[in-house]
């Protein structure tokens, strides 16, 4: 087959203007799993007025922990807790804090028990398997939440390739990877230290397996390392979304605080999963919302 040539950001863009659902369809709902207050100090004024831009119906806001502030001045447990208060309908919230603290159990359920759907954004500095992710773990099998999972190499979940061990071990708890380790092997062989590859991508990379082995791993695709794991390389791309379909969840993770054009990187995604998926209202369904309704169990 003739190779797609890489397409730019730009491409992307534009794209999304014709991949739109035909005049008879109503357009699709879009769930984002992926948005934070405070990040890199936007306002609630501009991330509300940042989603509805994009098109979102509903949000999932992750916290980040008493420490670090995930690494964006990301807003706490109260922080999402309040803002959806204040938007029921269009905003709900995960539950966070460090996994390896006296504090943890306690801190998550409690928010857990005001209503939170996940435990997230687990990024913090421990292994991907050791006994403080299983904590983690243990209380969203208790709850039956997910848990969405930062890999980036030597810096947050270190060793993703041990990471099977804890799917193994914890097969009723849905797992949500991302960022820069987590997409950068959907190739198989690269060096750990690129976080942001650029190569083509050689099938069976760890986190192609993950997804097809685990029935409890699945993707997020938010941010600018959900993005260039696709345009890296479009045919695979292509493939990869339609093969791991069931699998995919969309999430933005930017932040912007326009909501659109080539600095949004998820309107940026939003154009290139119609792009790679042939605007399919099947495939689009999934990524867009379905999928995080199952993983998280919610309602539109």
């Amino acid at each position: 087959m003739q190779n797609t040539p890489m397409l730019t950001r730009r491409t992307f863009f534009l794209s999304s203007l014709a991949a739109v659902s035909p005049a008879a369809e109503k357009p699709l709902p879009i769930i984002d799993i992926h948005q934070h207050t405070n990040y890199s100090k936007r306002t609630d004024d501009a991330l509300l007025a940042h989603q509805r831009k994009m098109g979102i119906a509903k949000t999932i806001l992750l916290p980040a922990g008493r420490k670090y502030g995930l690494a964006a001045e990301a807003g706490g447990n109260e922080s999402v807790l309040a803002f959806c208060r204040k938007h029921p309908r269009e905003f709900v919230f995960c539950a966070n804090e460090l996994p390896d603290i006296p504090e943890t159990r306690v801190e998550i359920e409690k928010y857990l028990k005001l209503g939170a759907i996940g435990i997230a954004e687990q990024k913090f500095p421990v292994d991907s398997d050791s006994r403080h992710i299983q904590v983690i773990a243990s209380i969203a099998q208790e709850y039956k939440v997910p848990v969405l999972m930062h890999f980036q190499h030597e810096t947050y979940n270190f060793h993703i390739e041990r990471f099977h061990t804890m799917l193994a071990k914890f097969p009723k708890v849905n797992f949500i990877g991302h960022a820069q380790t987590f997409w950068s092997n959907i190739s198989k062989g690269g060096d750990q230290k690129v976080l942001y590859p650029k190569d083509r991508v050689v099938p069976g990379g760890i986190t192609d397996r993950l997804l097809a082995d685990y029935p409890n791993m699945y993707a997020d695709l938010s941010a600018g390392s959900g993005f260039n794991a696709f345009q890296r390389d479009p045919d695979h791309g292509r493939e990869f979304l339609r093969r791991h379909q069931n699998k995919l969840i969309y999430g933005s993770d930017c932040s912007d605080w326009v909501g659109e054009g080539e600095k949004c990187s998820g309107a940026m995604q939003i154009a290139q999963m119609r792009t790679l998926a042939g605007n399919d209202r099947r495939i689009l369904e999934k990524l867009f919302h379905r999928n995080a309704e199952k993983v998280f169990r919610l309602k539109l």
